[in-house]
C-alpha cells in the first residue's frame, strides 16, 4: 500500500532511514537543525477541505511559569500540555532516537465534552521534525481531549500506533483577574480595618474618658 502524498510531503523533513542521524537532545526541544515545522489542519464538518500546508517556527527555550501556566502530563509521559492564561495551549513531545527515526507523521487529534456526548476539533498533521504545537483560542470551562499518534508512511492507513493523550480545561481568563482583584480589594479592606480599630481605640482612650483635674485645697487663714 502506498503513502497518502501528504504524508510522503510531511516527511521530507524528516532524515532517511539509512542516513546518519544525530541524535535527539535531551529535553523537549527540537533538534537544532529542524527550524521550521511543517502542519496542516483538517476541519471538521460538511464543508472540511484539504487543507493547506503551513510552517512554523518551533517554541525554543519556553517555560511554564505559575501562575500564567499549569502543566498537564499524559499517561505515559511523553506530551505535555501547558495551558496558559491567554486562552491557548502549547503542546510539547518527544521521542526516543530510535523511535523517532521511524516517525514520518504526527496526527494530533481534539476533542471537547459536551453535555452528552464528545464533540471532534480540527484535526492536525505535523511534520516528524515537530515536537511542540500551539493551540490557540481555546473555550473557557470546556474539558478538551488532546491526542497525539505518531504515525509511521508505510503503516500509517493500516496500523496506527498508539496516541499518548492529555485533558485540560481552560479556566476563564475574566474569573482569574476577578480572583487578583479580589486580593487586593481584601488586602486593602484589612489595612482599613486596622487603620480603623486604632482611630476607635485612640477616641476612647482620650476623648471619652478625660482626665479631670482636682481641685486644689486652699489654705485657711
Amino acid at each position: 500500500m502506498r503513502a497518502p502524498p501528504l504524508l510522503l510531503l510531511l516527511a521530507t523533513c524528516a532524515p532517511p532511514s539509512g542516513a546518519a542521524v544525530v541524535p535527539t537532545p535531551p529535553g523537549w526541544e527540537p533538534a537544532s537543525d529542524a527550524p521550521w515545522c511543517p502542519y496542516k489542519v483538517l476541519s471538521e464538518g460538511p464543508e472540511a477541505g484539504g487543507g493547506r500546508l503551513c510552517f512554523r517556527s518551533p517554541a525554543r527555550g519556553f517555560r511554564c511559569q505559575a501562575p500564567g501556566c499549569v502543566t498537564l502530563v499524559s499517561a505515559g509521559g511523553s506530551l505535555r500540555a501547558h495551558v496558559l492564561r491567554n486562552r491557548s495551549v502549547l503542546l510539547q513531545w518527544r521521542l526516543a532516537p530510535a523511535e523517532a527515526r521511524r516517525v514520518r507523521v504526527f496526527a494530533l487529534n481534539c476533542s471537547w465534552r459536551g453535555t452528552y456526548t464528545r464533540f471532534p476539533c480540527d484535526r492536525v498533521l505535523l511534520g516528524a521534525s515537530c515536537r511542540d504545537y500551539l493551540l490557540p483560542d481555546v473555550h473557557d470551562s470546556v474539558r478538551y481531549r488532546l491526542c497525539l499518534q505518531p504515525l509511521r508512511a508505510e503503516l500509517a492507513a493500516t496500523q496506527p500506533e498508539l496516541a499518548e493523550c492529555v485533558e485540560f480545561t481552560a479556566e476563564p481568563a475574566a474569573m482569574q483577574e476577578i480572583v487578583v482583584a479580589m486580593t487586593a480589594v481584601g488586602g486593602s479592606i484589612c489595612v482599613m480595618l486596622v487603620v480603623i480599630c486604632l482611630l476607635v481605640a485612640y477616641i476612647t482612650e482620650n476623648l471619652m474618658h478625660p482626665t479631670f483635674r482636682r481641685p486644689s485645697l486652699r489654705r485657711q487663714s
